[in-house]
């Protein structure tokens, strides 16, 4: 089953080596793109209005306390997140740089251009849910691609190693602390909230699943 995934998926368009400089088009256009998806998908937890994605609360909290916007508080995020890797002996590569840019970008940009909110909560439920499986998917594709998972998925996957659990354990694990962290900060928390909080690590398991079950099958 997808939720006892343990590693990556290696396909054909995924990279060699995490380090390398000068990727193949196709691979580093598709790390762009699950990229952007991600981005996107997290940005529906905030046009929901029933609560963000827990990094989204932080970011949010620091944002307040700050007073930045949310894209480069979760910029801010990205960089602390990555030293954090040290200890975890994981090495960014063009997907960690790509991830710190690309997510921020993204995420203020769907908030200032969109307006997504409804005034009838099943409606808003169900963007906060369509944006965690957005998520998913967007991760199986760059972290697939290979080229330095971003510094959340970093922090996941090097924990992973550490300790042998599965990654739906320890990304809903991060995710649980990191949501706790920006509710004290003042971020909004909701249904939705608790709702990519758990289901986030099946997501991103099934994201991975999916993708590597697609390329298997071409």
């Amino acid at each position: 089953m997808f939720l006892k995934i343990k590693k990556i998926p290696n396909v054909s368009w995924s990279s060699d080596n995490p380090l390398d400089l000068k990727p193949k088009f196709k691979t580093f256009a598709l790390l762009c793109l699950g990229l952007t998806i991600f981005g996107f998908g997290s940005s529906l937890l905030i046009h929901s209005t029933v609560g963000n994605a827990p990094w989204v609360v932080l970011a949010e909290g620091l944002a307040k306390q700050f007073h930045w916007s949310i894209g480069f508080a979760t910029f801010i995020t990205s960089i602390v997140v990555l030293s954090m890797w040290i200890p975890l002996k994981e090495k960014p590569g063009i997907g960690t740089i790509m991830n710190i840019l690309i997510i921020a970008v993204v995420l203020d940009v769907s908030i200032n251009t969109f307006d997504l909110s409804s005034n009838r909560f099943f409606i808003n439920f169900f963007t906060a849910l369509l944006g965690v499986i957005i998520v998913g998917l967007g991760s199986g594709l760059y972290l697939i691609a290979n080229l330095g998972p971003g510094p959340r998925d970093g922090l996941m996957t090097g924990l992973q190693k550490a300790s042998d659990y599965p990654i739906a354990w320890i990304r809903t694990s991060i995710e649980i602390t990191v949501v706790l962290m920006g509710w004290a900060l003042g971020g909004t928390v909701g249904v939705g909230t608790i709702l990519f909080t758990i289901g986030v690590g099946p997501a991103v398991a099934f994201g991975l699943n999916l993708i590597g079950s697609i390329n298997k099958n071409s």
